[in-house]
């Protein structure tokens, strides 16, 4: 979490009184402007849709073109909001540094600019212009005894991230209490969209007008949540996935956090977020520094655009993940508690004869854990339910050739445990004389002690090291409520969220090629701060395929398909009672990291049968899906939801048609489907494996493409005109494959 350190034979140069420095980054049809008038802090003056080259003379006139006149009644200078919001500006919003001295001072600061560097390299004329870089300001107030670091990167994704670096150079602490960044937006920005949610129904769309006032999100849960902003957007009223202009924000981070817009009386509006610091949780000594999290910011013409840039940036991690991403079968759902060596050897085999490549055993295997009030802490295989260890399971499952993974949940704690009764200050509690309202029949492990991490690392390796493990399912079941340090009472979720990151990258580094994934009661952790230290993210514990149509659908607008756990539920669902086709059930759940959540021993053979040809076409559609580009079209309030992936050079296609209710008219709107190219054809044939779809009455095209082999279709007829949508009941989906027919010239076109 250090931030870089800029090189010594480059050092840093002030900016000379009076000068006006300008710096101008463009990548990926993206522009940010920055400007620093006589050495204040940097604002962005222009984000979002490229400037092209623009030349001394250009930068200087697209800046002074932003210098907005003195309104009556304000500071007698123009007014601006920099990157770290501040009084001291004249910016009369929300304050982006916040804290104090012991003795109260410090409370305000007018940071100024010491120097600029540039991919390392100081910057030392008036101009700059370049791609993608990263620069770098060190700020200061000498009198307060303040220096940041602040570090502004646009990506060559086209995306922009912004994080800073407080010091205490002062010879008393220094209590930091807020240290939030921003970005503006223009005034036509005028519609927020983000998510809230719950358990089993995370990410749910939530549109409003932009008006003047905060719209805050405080996430003050210790984890990221359920409910948790995930994407903050400010939009051209009406911004679909294909069509408008959005600007969009994302704190990674998976503690206490924030995300805000803001709209003050002059009109000026910023996006913003960093980390929620609770009373007195960051108090630095002289000398000591505080590391906020990155907050992500993406621009794009439609929604679409916006999630594409996270995507790409994810994908060109070196440590990103392989396309052949393991069918995984989770066995929770199969037998929860229940651990029967027999069993559970039994679902193996059925499982690897259906091409199943990851075996899950999920919670219960260890202490004393035979239901969901005990042995968290415990992380020692149990000899009630393992007398003979999990040897013999985990060598039956890589024996079939599959991986084997296995839950955990480290940050917890039961108070019937031993770990408990051996350490009861080891609870995360207010003070020594009780402790919070337990929650999942848990309470948390407080990380951040040496003593209790040391425990929970070392019984975790001693299984990692006797067992073939290649996976683990990392779960996160409650709240930090009342979270700190018992003894001291100090709050302590700051040090436990650095402390879960650390657990992570140690449990890594000692197993080369573990893979980890984030769950949190489902999915109330899945961020990019999270997605750092694993491999995937559970989407929730939900997996009704028509939630999940919902829940998939924007968990998307920031994560791609390959890191979001998508599995296949039974008939019956465990956690709606809905029952569904197999049908709809896959094809809600191919498109994302593809798993299995059913006791297949239950299964007929008609199932087990296309359960397999599934599994076939998502092995076969793995690459597609997780190279491609997420395509989602904008059809109104049609309960027909089309979405695909489009390969990166627009040769092939995987679409959905996904009945998600009953419409209001019998004709439904023509299918378009977008990001194709409009100068080749297609051959467009439908997927059929197990039986034809409830309620299907096929168009003229596609009753001829299931009778012959496809039908072929310009690209500029599927993008703009579109075809006859078929009639499906609810709850049901239809598949459909893309192939370009000819090698035409690609054209531009959405």
């Amino acid at each position: 979490m250090s931030p870089r350190r800029l090189p010594v034979d480059h050092p840093v140069t002030a900016p000379r009184p009076g000068a006006t420095q300008r710096l101008h980054l463009s990548a990926a049809g993206v522009s940010v402007l920055m400007d620093v008038t006589d050495g204040r802090a940097p604002a962005i003056v222009h984000w979002g849709a490229a400037l092209g080259v623009l030349g001394d003379e250009g930068i200087d006139a697209a800046c002074g073109a932003a210098v907005t006149p003195v309104a009556n009644n304000e500071v007698d200078v123009p007014s601006r909001v920099g990157i770290i919001p501040l009084q001291s500006d004249g910016w009369i919003g929300r304050q982006g540094l916040n804290g104090a001295r012991p003795d109260g001072t410090g409370w305000a600061s007018r940071l100024v600019t010491r120097g600029i560097a540039v991919d390392g390299r100081p910057l030392t004329a008036a101009h700059a212009e370049s791609g993608a870089a990263a620069a770098r300001f060190d700020l200061a107030d000498e009198q307060q005894g303040l220096e940041v670091a602040l570090d502004v990167e646009l990506l060559p994704s086209g995306l922009l991230r912004l994080r800073a670096a407080l010091t205490n150079t002062g010879g008393t602490p220094y209590g930091l209490d807020e240290l939030t960044l921003t970005v503006p937006v223009p005034g036509d920005a005028e519609e927020l969209l983000d998510f809230a949610g719950r358990w089993g129904l995370e990410r749910t769309e939530q549109r409003r007008a932009f008006t003047v006032g905060t719209h805050l999100r405080e996430n003050r849960r210790g984890r990221t949540g359920a409910d948790s902003a995930h994407v903050l957007h400010a939009a051209l009223p009406g911004t679909g996935f294909r069509s408008g202009q959005a600007w969009a924000v994302h704190t990674a981070f998976s503690g206490n956090h924030r995300h805000l817009a803001e709209q003050v009386n002059t009109g000026a509006r910023v996006l913003g977020g960093g980390e929620l610091l609770l009373p007195g949780e960051v108090l630095l000594a002289p000398g000591e520094q505080h590391v906020g999290p990155w907050l992500y910011a993406s621009w794009g013409e439609g929604l679409d655009a916006v999630a594409s840039r996270f995507h790409r940036h994810l994908r060109s991690r070196p440590r990103h993940v392989d396309t052949r991403r393991p069918v995984t079968l989770n066995v929770w759902e199969a037998v929860y508690f229940d651990h029967d060596l027999a069993r559970l050897t039994a679902l193996a085999d059925h499982a690897a004869a259906l091409g199943v490549e990851r075996f899950v055993l999920d919670d219960g295997w260890f202490g004393s854990r035979r239901d969901d009030t005990t042995g968290l802490g415990d992380w020692v295989v149990s000899a009630e339910a393992w007398p003979d260890g999990l040897g013999p399971l985990v060598d039956h499952v890589t024996g079939l050739g599959m991986e084997f993974g296995l839950w955990f949940e480290p940050e917890m704690i039961s108070e019937d445990s031993d770990v408990a009764r051996a350490h009861p200050e080891w609870f995360m509690a207010p003070s020594p004389d009780r402790l919070p309202l337990p929650s999942r029949n848990q309470q948390v492990l407080n990380l951040s002690l040496p003593a209790a991490y040391a425990h929970v690392r070392d019984q975790m390796m001693a299984v990692l090291d006797a067992y073939d493990i290649g996976y683990i399912k990392w779960d996160h079941n409650r709240d930090l409520v009342e979270a700190a340090t018992r003894a001291t009472g100090r709050a302590a979720v700051h040090e436990q969220t650095l402390a879960a990151y650390r657990l992570m990258d140690e449990l890594k580094r000692a197993h080369p090629g573990l893979e980890i994934e984030s769950c949190s009661s489902g999915g109330a952790r899945v961020d990019l701060g999270v997605l750092e230290h694993t491999d995937r993210v559970w989407v929730s514990d939900c997996i009704d395929p028509l939630d999940r149509q919902q829940m998939n659908r924007w968990t998307s607008q920031l994560i791609p398909l390959e890191l979001m756990g998508s599995h296949i539920a039974s008939g019956r669902n465990h956690t709606t009672g809905r029952l569904h086709t197999l049908g709809f059930r896959a094809a809600s759940a191919l498109f994302g990291h593809l798993g299995i959540e059913w006791d297949l021993a239950r299964a007929g053979t008609e199932e087990l049968a296309e359960l397999q040809g599934w599994i076939a076409l998502f092995k076969e559609q793995r690459e597609l899906l997780f190279t491609g580009d997420l395509v989602r079209a904008d059809r109104g309030t049609s309960p027909l939801w089309l979405h695909g992936v489009v390969s990166p050079g627009r040769e092939a296609a995987l679409f959905t048609l996904a009945s998600v209710g009953r419409a209001g008219q019998s004709q439904p709107e023509r299918l378009r489907f977008p990001g194709l190219d409009p100068a080749a054809r297609y051959r467009v044939r439908p997927v059929r494996i197990g039986e034809r779809p409830s309620g299907l009455r096929e168009a003229p095209w596609l009753e001829r493409a299931a009778a012959e082999d496809g039908v072929v279709v310009p690209g500029a007829v599927l993008l703009r005109a579109g075809l006859a949508a078929p009639h499906l009941d609810p709850e049901q989906a239809l598949l459909l494959t893309l192939d370009r027919e000819d090698e035409a010239p690609a054209a531009a076109g959405r």
